[in-house]
């Protein structure tokens, strides 16, 4: 019996036929989601012909394609770069030449009939072969540029990897130390000098607070850029484009053109502004409309003055601001125009929430229509490109104070695992992201529903073509200013489930990636900004992930709520892995008090994500034996006493120091609070 073609062509994309559940039950992926992700993908399979012409089609470019988009090699291993070479063609040599990143360049030529044949094919009645054609031993690490070329005239060209074996680890790490640090949301921080949010200025102060505690490292919520026009979009794991930074978390009073402004800092002073400052420091909540209101206000004026009294004069700052355009490149002159694009858009009205509700000429960034946009409204542009400036620059002095100080790591960022479907980043490039599903997760215990994060997935094969650059971009550019880069979700290096768009989380399915490649590149980034890589192991997690984490040293996340053994037991603290960041709880879990008041439970069952009451008494069941077994550690570890017999204690601040202590004791080579 032939194979169904819808099966055999999801196969070839990476799209995975079935997967064992949180229980270990096997769940197969049903054809309709196989079709429903394909078409996503861009394959026409509306005809009974189309998966048979989408196959044919596939294989036709694995063998006309001369050579592949990209190649990755670890450092010291050989390199050999697949060809494929038409027989009829009667090839006899192929000519190569490697040019390095730092502009040098070699090359050589080399007998076809000696070199080893990876496979054989035929496409349309011709036959192929592959071959491995090996480049010279000794190239150093880096993103490098290969030709090659036959003697009957067809050539190729690919992007070369040398990668190291592992990421940057450092040296307090390397040596057997063992640190501890905070977890900070910063837009949560107050002080009585931000302007209603945490921002730049504040984690300047927390870093001079707790050094000399002995704290080592400061972790952060992923500052990623949101929607400046649309401030109550506020969800740093919804971002607009994980490329850039968050600018309203500029501290404006640190801004040097701020204080050379006289207009900016009297309207500041008048007792209107000052008024206002008071009431956003007092609210509960970050006013975010508010905030952004005036931070606003300001930074137009100071742009206003940067413009007159800088970029007019050519001085050293409207130098340092050219550098930093120029070194930020096409990514940022297309993240200045989308928040120009947007702030222009919504004042239109409502209906224009994102570039998918944009006037169609605006929606591709290569149109006419936006370039002209560009061209005309260039100040508005420059404005946004300005604001990336004074938010990096803020942030790598707070990481350069931190290494003044005396930490031994500094900063800990957070990288999303997606990007928000009407923002910048999916815009900017549109082929790579795929609009007719989302990124989630598979029924679990904790989501027994599943999860729909409404988060559009990078198509892995359209991330190959255009030979990783969007991901490399997204990774040093996070890793710039920071010590230590957490990778949210670290699975989707090896695969993500993907959602049909109609369809329910239960019936997606997992889509594979290049983990080596990709993990090769984390490796490169990290050795070059001499960042620590923290990779977020949590959940169901692919053996795939795990040799790779353990291979090429990428460390481990571990959250004492789910350090349990089969039988419930919570883990020693000597029990912990070492090469770890160890932490009691994370963002996207109750809070400890939350964990042991049942708070979480009792919001699930606010927003019917119980499938049955059955469920609802299981999970508090399950709950009430998580707390005992939790103090059952703690009294092994001599940090409570307490007794079977006894009921469980109330939630307290001693029980809180009591965990905290519980989790500075673990092997693990970071523990953050």
């Amino acid at each position: 019996m032939s194979r169904d073609p819808i099966e055999r062509l999801a196969e070839l994309h990476g799209i995975g036929l079935g997967y064992h559940d949180y229980r270990g039950a096997y769940r197969q992926t049903s054809t309709t989601t196989q079709r429903r992700l394909l078409e996503a993908m861009g394959l026409n399979l509306k005809d009974e012909r189309g998966a048979a012409l989408a196959i044919e089609q596939h294989d036709t470019v694995h063998w006309m394609r001369m050579v592949p988009p990209v190649v990755t090699v670890y450092v010291d291993d050989p390199v050999r770069v697949p060809v494929s070479v038409p027989e009829q063609l009667g090839a006899r040599e192929a000519t190569w030449r490697v040019a390095l990143e730092d502009g040098t360049e070699s090359g050589g030529t080399l007998p076809l009939a000696g070199l080893e044949v990876i496979e054989r094919g035929q496409v349309d009645g011709r036959d192929f072969v592959r071959v491995a054609l090996p480049l010279p031993a000794g190239l150093p690490v880096g993103y490098h540029r290969v030709s090659i070329a036959l003697d009957t005239g067809l050539a190729g060209s690919l992007r070369l990897v040398l990668a190291p074996r592992r990421c940057h680890e450092p040296a307090v790490l390397q040596e057997g130390g063992r640190v501890w640090g905070l977890s900070v949301q910063l837009y949560s921080l107050r002080s009585p000098r931000n302007w209603g949010i945490g921002d730049f200025g504040d984690l300047c102060r927390l870093i001079e607070l707790a050094t000399p505690l002995g704290c080592a490292v400061i972790g952060l919520n992923p500052l990623h850029a949101l929607m400046p026009a649309n401030p109550e979009h506020a969800s740093p794991y919804s971002p607009s484009s994980r490329q850039f930074l968050n600018v309203l978390y500029i501290d404006v009073e640190r801004v040097p053109e701020f204080r050379e402004c006289e207009p900016a800092r009297a309207h500041v002073a008048s007792s209107r502004f000052q008024a206002l400052l008071a009431h956003l420091r007092a609210t509960a909540n970050v006013d975010y409309a508010r905030v952004a209101a005036a931070k606003s206000e300001v930074l137009r004026m100071v742009y206003a003055h940067f413009r007159r009294v800088h970029l007019e004069q050519g001085t050293a700052r409207a130098l340092a601001f050219r550098r930093f355009v120029e070194a930020r490149g096409e990514p940022l002159q297309l993240h200045a125009t989308f928040d120009a694009l947007d702030a222009h858009l919504r004042l239109q009205g409502p209906q224009y929430w994102g570039w998918p509700s944009w006037p169609e000429e605006y929606r591709d960034h290569t149109s006419p229509a936006v370039n002209r946009f560009a061209r005309e409204r260039v100040v508005d542009v420059e404005y946004f490109a300005y604001l990336q400036w004074l938010a990096e620059e803020q942030l790598h002095e707070a990481q350069a104070l931190a290494c003044a100080l005396g930490m031994s790591i500094g900063l800990y960022g957070d990288v999303a695992v997606g990007a928000n479907p009407g923002g910048s980043e999916t815009w900017a490039n549109r082929r790579l992201y795929t609009h007719d599903a989302s990124i989630g997760a598979p029924p679990d215990a904790l989501a027994l529903k599943g999860q729909d994060w409404g988060i559009p997935p990078a198509n892995p094969a359209e991330l190959v073509l255009q030979e990783y650059a969007p991901f490399i971009v997204m990774l040093r550019n996070n890793m710039r200013c920071v010590a230590a880069l957490r990778i949210d979700h670290v699975m989707a290096l090896y695969r993500l489930w993907w959602v049909p768009r109609g369809l329910s989380a239960t019936e997606g399915a997992y889509v594979h990636y290049p983990l080596e490649d990709l993990v090769a590149l984390v490796a490169l980034e990290s050795q070059r900004n001499r960042c620590l890589v923290v990779g977020e192991d949590l959940g169901t997690v692919p053996n795939e992930v795990r040799v790779a984490m353990e291979r090429h040293g990428l460390y481990h996340y571990k959250v004492l709520l789910f350090e349990q053994e089969r039988d419930g037991r919570f883990r020693l603290p000597s029990e912990y892995v070492r090469g770890a960041l160890a932490t009691v709880t994370t963002h996207d879990l109750p809070t400890l008090k939350g964990w042991w008041t049942e708070h979480d439970l009792a919001l699930r069952d606010r927003l019917d994500m119980y499938p049955s009451k059955e469920f609802k008494h299981a999970a508090h069941a399950a709950r009430a034996n998580e707390r005992r077994e939790l103090m059952h550690a703690l009294v092994r570890a001599g940090l409570w006493h307490w007794g079977e017999h006894e009921r469980l204690p109330d939630w307290s601040p001693a029980l809180a120091r009591a965990v905290q202590a519980f989790l500075g004791l673990s092997a693990s080579r970071i523990a953050l609070m």
